[in-house]
């Protein structure tokens, strides 16, 4: 059994680690030129309506009384108002992660299920012809700059072949009541196929390399010798015995993979004129948006962080072998 010492001590350093993300993000967007002030004043303004500003965003107060109440409000979910949308945070950001995760999650899905497999094919079939050209192309693309794929692709089948839309996720005419009714529209899957094929060229090879890697060496055990000699078939033995404890690897790599997710691909949102939330990061730190820019950011703490935990305990239901007993 998983250990619920450990748990427990993996929990206070989960928030011990969000607690110190959150902190350095409060003083890191002060300590830039101008501060908050900078992004809500002009120097165009007269003293009086500055400093009502200044006095509405309470930055009137001591930075230890301003840190005390961003830590209250972050508690309470509370991220304060956009700079430059004048929306609060909360909204702003929930629709840009949703536009975000429903890119990045079904890339992933995709990416890492088509490579796990391919992967363990490849493995099995060291040293043929076939792995040797599956290698090649792998870390040929692998080493593709992803935006230049985009370019690339969206040159080709919307340029040249106009099979698919330039850009967005949705187009001019659609109108959506519900996130559902927008998220399974066929117009948004529409939208949805180049970016998404852009992105699983570039992710499948990691998963299809730390796959192939792992199998090798744990074709060389002696529990695989042992499933031959008992006379199983070749799938099972890749399947039941091999590829299971090869895993572990691509579980954790994944388990990551979705953590930072949350920040998006911003060379992808940038090409295809996503909306969604890493290039939106980018747009609140150009333009000072501070409140957008740490509420992005904290997010994405809170879901790496907590990412980084259920890989460890997946681990343990995956492999027998692997016990969390915290020692």
């Amino acid at each position: 059994m998983v250990n619920k010492r450990y748990i427990l001590r993996r929990l206070l350093l989960m928030l011990v680690s969000l607690f110190t993300v959150i902190t350095i993000l409060f003083f890191l967007f002060r300590s830039v030129p101008g501060g908050p002030m900078a992004a809500i004043t002009s120097p165009r303004m007269n003293e009086a309506a500055r400093q009502a500003v200044i006095e509405q965003y309470g930055l009137n107060e001591p930075l230890w009384k301003q840190y005390g109440l961003y830590i209250w409000n972050v508690l309470h979910l509370d991220f304060g108002q956009s700079f430059y949308y004048g929306e609060s945070v909360q909204s702003l950001i929930a629709d840009r992660f949703l536009n975000t995760m429903s890119l990045m999650i079904t890339a992933f899905i995709i990416s890492y299920t088509v490579g796990t497999y391919l992967g363990a094919q490849l493995g099995w079939l060291r040293g043929s012809s076939k792995e040797r050209v599956g290698m090649v192309i792998v870390l040929l693309i692998r080493s593709t700059p992803v935006f230049w794929t985009g370019m690339i692709v969206l040159y080709l089948f919307s340029f040249q072949l106009d099979l698919f839309p330039l850009g967005g996720m949705r187009g001019m005419q659609a109108s959506y009541s519900t996130n559902a009714e927008k998220f399974l529209s066929g117009d948004f899957l529409y939208h949805l196929v180049l970016p998404v094929f852009t992105l699983c060229t570039f992710y499948v090879g990691l998963p299809l390399l730390l796959m192939r890697n792992n199998l090798l060496e744990v074709l060389s055990e002696d529990y695989i010798d042992t499933a031959r000699a008992k006379g199983l078939t070749d799938r099972r033995i890749l399947l039941r015995h091999a590829a299971r404890n090869a895993i572990l690897p691509v579980v954790t790599a994944f388990a990551i993979a979705i953590g930072f997710a949350v920040g998006g691909q911003v060379l992808i949102e940038t090409v295809y004129s996503w909306p969604g939330l890493g290039r939106e990061m980018v747009k609140a730190s150009l333009r000072s948006d501070y409140p957008v820019a740490q509420g992005a950011f904290t997010l994405l703490s809170v879901i790496v962080i907590t990412m980084n935990f259920v890989a460890d305990l997946t681990y343990s239901w995956l492999d027998p072998r692997v016990r969390l007993e915290g020692n």
